[in-house]
């Protein structure tokens, strides 16, 4: 019984169940670079060019295998640009008994999905993502009556079904968690290892001249390209990360360094999210290097938990709560994101490093998310829309199933509490404590007040009054509220002067003013 077989853009492996009992004799596999779907965000280049490439060798892989693969290139004359009308296209070439397709990371494909066996008159059969180690059940059956939704109480039974860093059915160690280890400064005499990049191919620079040439409007840089696209190559980026990463891991996961984009992170998101690595076999190595004696626990420990943990919880509560979760707006920020999240130019010394780290690689890791870009988009009461809409293009790894949690719930509240159990809001010292990158900048880290004071500062008790009415019963705010109660007028008043001339200064009507116009 032939049947047509859609694999998408961020489900290249073999393994996917789309592909499961696929027969090389009389099943086709459809794959298409379509508008649509490079379009709905406008992508960056980078991300666009990676999986376009990925894609492309995949689809080759395949036919070496003795597959018959129908592969449509974007700029195909006849793309009718949508997976839909590729899927009808292909439908007209054979006698197919069925559609079969492994269920999408995104809400709004699902519900494509589920409408296209009526438009295209035959079953279409969605299947299950096995990449995860959590099903949507079994996610709906751990949250089901909880109160709060912790994360690492959802790890720990991570943990113990997969039996990673487990001894006698207790964690190895001694405890579940080492993230205390993990929060250090990245002294000046730590040499930081050299990355091994890929030399891109004729495919990948093909795909290259392409994007540069379709998508020149998006935002960020082609070059330099040195990302894997198969799964060989991104073996070889886990091989490397193991040897040279995984050991100061631990220790440097929080740090931030003025131009060091990649410190000891092992950027393997990138291949993990897009099917080119298997996420269980990734923590499989890095348990392996823990028991030979090649990386201390706490540096396996924290990796093993941003896979296992973070990655599968965060895929649960989109899928539990979706579409209604990217409609709460508890803190109702409302200000538009500012120019200078798409140009860097920011006298802000963090900012422009991690906005320009983000235009180059497509990539920034995960401090530099939450705690500077993030956190400034929370004190400054940024739309979630526009920022979600953001961290979606701009990163290499982002699928909303995992951008719009991590984004909307941990970096901006914007959930109510239903991911963290406060705001992720911090004033300059934390960023002082954590990089160099208050040294060189333009505005002084100590300094509260006034035109030369760090932003951060002012905007972290701004943050506070604007939202009292909102925060002011969560215990974990209890002693920042005691120290804005014991606030006189006049700092008050600076606090608020500050922050408007900072928000007209970038562009932002202040929301006193908003509101009188």
């Amino acid at each position: 019984m032939p049947a047509l077989r859609l694999v998408l853009g961020d489900q290249l492996t073999a393994a996917i169940s789309s592909l499961q009992d696929a027969d090389p004799e009389t099943d086709l596999i459809l794959m298409a670079e379509v508008g649509a779907e490079a379009e709905y965000v406008r992508h960056h280049k980078k991300k666009i060019a990676f999986l376009f490439s990925a894609m492309r060798h995949f689809s080759q892989a395949l036919e070496e295998k003795g597959f018959s693969v129908r592969y449509v290139k974007i700029d195909d004359p006849q793309n009718t640009h949508s997976l839909k009308g590729e899927a009808e296209r292909a439908l007209e070439t054979g006698d197919f008994d069925a559609l079969v397709v492994t269920e999408p990371g995104e809400h709004r494909l699902m519900e494509v999905f589920k409408g296209w066996e009526d438009a295209l008159g035959l079953p279409v059969r969605i299947r299950r993502d096995g990449r995860f180690i959590c099903t949507h059940d079994r996610f709906d059956a751990w949250a089901s009556g909880r109160k709060r939704l912790t994360m690492e109480f959802f790890y720990r039974e991570m943990r113990r079904e997969t039996g990673l860093l487990m001894e006698d059915g207790e964690p190895a160690g001694g405890q579940w968690n080492f993230d205390h280890d993990n929060r250090k400064r990245l002294p000046s005499d730590v040499a930081i290892p050299e990355r091994a990049w890929v030399e891109p191919d004729a495919i990948t620079r093909a795909v290259m001249d392409t994007v540069a040439a379709r998508f020149s409007d998006h935002f960020g840089d082609l070059e330099p390209f040195g990302y894997a696209v198969t799964t060989e190559d991104a073996q070889s980026q886990l091989d490397w990360f193991i040897a040279e990463g995984l050991p100061g891991f631990g220790d440097y996961q929080d740090a931030l360094k003025e131009g060091e984009a990649f410190l000891f992170h092992s950027v393997l998101s990138i291949y993990i999210n897009a099917g080119l690595l298997d996420p269980l076999e990734v923590c499989r190595r890095a348990e392996a290097a823990w028991k030979a004696g090649d990386a201390p626990l706490n540096a396996v420990e924290g990796f093993i938990r941003q896979i296992i943990g973070w990655r599968e919880y965060v895929r649960g509560i989109y899928w539990r709560f979706m579409p209604e979760y990217l409609e709460r707006n508890a803190l109702k920020a409302s200000r538009p994101l500012p120019d200078f999240y798409w140009t860097g130019d920011t006298d802000m010394a963090c900012l422009a490093d991690v906005i320009g780290t983000t235009k180059r690689h497509a990539y920034a890791h995960h401090i530099q998310r939450l705690m500077v870009t993030g956190n400034f988009a929370l004190l400054a009461g940024i739309d979630p829309a526009e920022v979600n809409e953001w961290y979606l293009l701009v990163y290499a790894d982002a699928y909303e199933w995992v951008e719009a949690p991590n984004t909307h719930g941990m970096a901006l509240f914007a959930d109510g509490g239903l991911m963290a159990t406060k705001p992720y809001a911090a004033s300059g010292a934390y960023i002082d404590r954590m990089s160099d990158h208050c040294a060189g900048c333009a505005y002084d880290v100590k300094a509260k007040n006034g035109g030369k004071a760090c932003p951060f500062n002012y905007l972290y008790w701004n943050f506070l009054i604007e939202n009292e009415d909102r925060l002011k019963g969560n215990h974990r705010l209890a002693m920042p509220y005691r120290n804005l109660a014991r606030m006189s007028g006049e700092k008050i008043g600076a606090v608020r002067e500050d922050s408007a001339r900072f928000f007209r200064s970038i562009g932002i009507v202040p929301s006193a003013e908003r509101k009188a116009s």
